[in-house]
């Protein structure tokens, strides 16, 4: 009787163990995986990041996006079709995913231009022109400058200022990011935090009508 009472003592010691175990292996585990989540989102958006649209709006379209990346041209006037169909619902914010070979010399020529207040007017210049200075999905740095023109740029300044240290943080802060957001190709959306389900033109806008209804509802 006794061996028995021992038995049962020890047998529930290790059922005990293996209990308070679990749980502070499952309790490490959601940890972590809120640690994820939580670097997921500050990765999403950064105090640097080129905007467009309201402060306010409660629906964030964030585009990690090549400027040498067919794809991307073609969808950069769909983005701007669906906010334009939105008035003041729908923010932009654009992070640098420079995956071609060259591509983050003309990100950093549109960041100089940012900082004569021309961002956007450079970016889509140069998406219009992307043919011409990325032929073969190879960007040449040397053949942008002509399409800036007209644009009331000062290149002299943009070449000076395109080898900033901090244009370089920037750039190298968005590849960081979208290797924590595993972002391998681009255009890569999110829109209100959630990753498209798959690629394609029909599932952004499914996503970004389900963000809007779900804005509605609040």
């Amino acid at each position: 009787m006794k061996q028995k009472t021992l038995f049962i003592v020890a047998f529930a010691g290790l059922l005990l163990a293996f209990i308070v175990g679990t749980l502070l292996y499952t309790a490490q585990k959601d940890n972590r995986a809120g640690q994820v989540a939580e670097a997921g989102r500050a990765a999403l958006v950064r105090m640097h990041s080129p905007v467009l649209g309201k402060a306010d709006a409660l629906v964030v379209i964030v585009e990690f996006i090549d400027p040498a990346c067919e794809t991307c041209r073609a969808f950069y006037p769909l983005v701007k079709e669906i906010m334009a169909a939105n008035p003041g619902k729908i923010r932009l914010v654009l992070r640098y995913a420079p995956f071609h070979t060259g591509s983050d010399r003309v990100v950093a020529v549109l960041e100089a231009a940012r900082k004569q207040g021309k961002f956007w007017e450079a970016l889509e210049a140069l998406l219009a022109a992307q043919a011409d200075w990325s032929p073969h999905h190879t960007p040449q740095v040397e053949l942008v400058w002509k399409h800036l023109e007209g644009l009331g740029l000062n290149l002299e300044k943009v070449r000076e200022d395109m080898a900033a240290p901090a244009i370089a943080s920037l750039i190298a802060q968005d590849l960081a990011d979208a290797r924590t957001l595993n972002v391998t190709q681009t255009p890569e959306f999110f829109v209100n935090g959630k990753p498209l389900p798959s690629f394609g033109s029909e599932q952004l806008i499914r996503l970004v009508e389900d963000a809007l209804s779900e804005t509605a509802r609040r």
